[in-house]
């Protein structure tokens, strides 16, 4: 039964992929229009455009389509041809237009209230939904429970020691994030605008910006080449796992394994996108499509497979397995099955009542 963790996991990329790729689109709509700048750009035109890209089906298919195109062209190519090679490219490219925005904040915008924004640390603010919020952030953005993780740690070699890696990875995550924070806020602060969240930020407060900076008509495009190096590489692992598994399952070639997957999310993902214009008034328990898809993926599916995979390798799987596994000894292993016995569960637990609503 415990292969039940697989099935959640995939199934949860391939849903996660559909939308996903909706939101990638908009992206890539936004960096074909920032070539062009965003001077003279207003608050209301700002925000009539997103409204405006939103209300347009084709639009909003056309782009959804070239994003599934583009990933499905890396996963075809391969393991080592198509998606090590493009994350070779574009990992080192996102760093060094992360740097260069860092810069461009310290000299021309105002970092210093980025830092404030940041990191100043408010103990009155850190209440139980605070830290169960950002536990599950921690689940999205380290593609934990959607396969993604597992399927990249097959590929590694027998002497690699998975520790380490999991280490770096989260350690990398992490540094990425708060770097494309500071490079973002210190922009935003030094043109007087509301540091909002999710596509408000970077779809309608940035172009803004952008549009009134000096040398904007350059940074614009450097950002938003790098939110699309960060969805594409991020749509490659949601791909990647559901490929594995017919190909290894069924015997499919690999190029037939992404077209099958990728046709799926591509046909999940016009759905997506209708729900914001043609099918804005289809509602499945209560959620538009969109809501439904997010809610069912990243506040069920996922903490349910961490759970279940947490379960499973610290209660079922044979201990001398985990042991040769994780390449840990002594205290470091017993601090690090306990860990995962018991404070995993209770943690994945709360954040799982949480995103349900039973607890706040």
């Amino acid at each position: 039964a415990w292969i039940a963790i697989g099935f959640i996991g995939i199934l949860g990329a391939l849903i996660i992929l559909s939308f996903y790729s909706v939101v990638a689109g908009w992206i890539l709509e936004y960096a074909a229009r920032s070539f062009a700048g965003f001077a003279s750009l207003t608050r209301e035109q700002a925000s009539a455009n997103f409204s405006a890209l939103l209300a347009d089906p084709l639009r909003l298919i056309s782009w959804h389509t070239a994003f599934m195109l583009l990933t499905g062209w890396v996963v075809a190519s391969g393991v080592t041809s198509g998606i090590e090679r493009a994350n070779k490219i574009m990992m080192p490219a996102l760093f060094a237009i992360i740097v260069l925005l860092i810069i461009y904040g310290i000299v021309a915008a105002d970092m210093g209230a980025a830092l404030r924004f940041m990191f100043h640390f408010d103990l009155g603010a850190v209440r139980r939904e605070v830290v169960l919020s950002a536990m599950g952030h921690a689940f999205f953005t380290l593609s934990l429970g959607m396969g993604a993780i597992m399927a990249y740690g097959s590929y590694l070699d027998r002497e690699t020691s998975i520790t380490r890696t999991a280490f770096y990875v989260a350690l990398a995550d992490t540094g990425i994030a708060l770097m494309a924070g500071l490079a973002i806020f210190a922009i935003v602060f030094a043109h007087g605008l509301e540091p909002a969240s999710g596509p408000g930020l970077i779809l309608q407060t940035l172009p803004l910006a952008f549009g009134q900076m000096p040398g904007g008509i350059v940074v614009g495009p450097l950002f938003f080449i790098l939110v699309i190096f960060a969805a594409w590489t991020s749509s490659i692992s949601l791909m990647e796992p559901f490929c594995s598994f017919l190909i290894e399952r069924f015997g499919l070639s690999r190029r037939a394994a992404v077209g099958s997957m990728g046709f799926a999310a591509w046909l999940l993902g016009i759905a997506v996108a209708l729900s914001f214009n043609e099918w804005s008034g289809v509602k499945i328990l209560g959620l538009g499509i969109f809501d439904l898809l997010d809610t069912l993926t990243t506040k069920i599916m996922m903490p349910l497979a961490g759970l279940l995979i947490a379960l499973f390798v610290g209660w079922v799987m044979h201990r001398r397995h985990v042991v040769e596994e994780i390449g840990l000894s002594g205290a470091g292993f017993v601090i690090w099955i306990n860990v995962l016995r018991f404070g995993s569960p209770l943690a994945i637990g709360l954040i799982f009542l949480h995103v349900v609503g039973v607890i706040g």
